[in-house]
């Protein structure tokens, strides 16, 4: 049975179309290399940034090994905490595809039901999701993500901001990018309640959850795979902006945004590779998701085979 569905797999028109895309093979390569590189974080990093005990203040503002005055022991040079930049490049890059894969998964979730729900029933319910839909879409998606970022901070103790910020960066970025899988799913599921299985299934006595979620959910999921890869990029660098304007993740736990701002601070300093370096990785991350995003929508697209 496994050999079977490998098979069907490796003979599918998406495989085919992979190894036929130099352009989806380099960007899935890059891909595992950095969500390795995060997993692994603990493992390949040398030396922990998030504890301070292991931090010298004496090894601050160290260049890359190779500059003049660098330290083999820190291959990208330290930050002006004595901070291993390598170190936290990795423990950042953590924290940023955290944030991304859980908002994402956040507003899927939300959009999907949401979108399978207007799409289905009609009438109010459908009109009332697509009003707060056509709202949120009037506003940039950051404004909006600032708004709820700066409720939630305003609704819990101070002492509890850096604890939360990681939860409230989920909240605030999945509740902004919701409205997209909500239209289209909304739209596939307008589409596919007229269709003769969907009439056989409600004949068969099948509630309309079950419609929903065991008969048109499946066929939906095409577009739904394709909006969640290049919302992932769409959402790291919406994480990286925030934190970047101070209202992110707090400098004692950075990510890749963080590491920026902080680096931005210092870039009149000489300390160039503070910033240069966590940019690096967010750019290429970014354009890995999106190279990978672009061709899986077009490998989907039925009307491009």
């Amino acid at each position: 049975m496994a050999d079977t569905t490998l098979s069907r797999a490796l003979d599918s028109d998406l495989f085919w179309s992979f190894r036929n895309s130099w352009t989806a093979r380099l960007s899935s390569l890059v891909l595992i290399s950095l969500f390795l590189a995060a997993a692994l974080a603990p493992v390949l990093a040398t030396q922990d940034p998030y504890d301070i005990s292991q931090l010298f203040l004496l090894d601050s503002e160290l260049p890359p090994m190779w500059a003049e005055g660098g330290d083999p022991r820190y291959i990208l040079g330290t930050d002006q905490q004595a901070r291993d930049l390598y170190s936290s490049i990795l423990y950042g890059l953590r924290l940023s595809l955290i944030v991304g894969f859980a908002s994402v998964a956040l507003a899927a979730a939300l959009g999907v039901s949401l979108g399978l729900l207007g799409g289905f029933l009609g009438g109010v319910v459908d009109a009332t999701i697509m009003r707060v839909a056509d709202v949120l879409l009037s506003f940039p998606a950051i404004l909006v993500a600032l708004l709820v970022n700066g409720i939630a901070r305003g609704i819990l103790p101070p002492e509890q901001h850096a604890d939360a910020a990681i939860w409230v960066l989920i909240l605030a970025i999945g509740l902004t990018n919701w409205v997209q899988y909500a239209r289209t799913v909304r739209g596939s599921t307008m589409v596919e309640r007229n269709k003769e299985y969907v009439q056989a299934a409600r004949i068969n006595g099948v509630s309309g959850i079950g419609i929903m979620i065991h008969h048109i959910l499946p066929n939906v999921l095409g577009p739904v795979l394709v909006i969640a890869t290049i919302n992932l990029g769409m959402a790291v660098l919406t994480e990286a902006t925030l934190s970047f304007l101070g209202v992110g993740m707090p400098a004692t736990q950075p990510s890749l945004g963080t590491l920026i701002r902080i680096g931005n601070e210092y870039l009149f300093s000489g300390l160039w590779w503070v910033v240069i370096f966590p940019s690096v990785v967010l750019v290429v991350l970014v354009l890995a998701v999106n190279l990978l995003g672009d061709w899986l929508r077009d490998a989907l697209n039925p009307k491009l085979r």
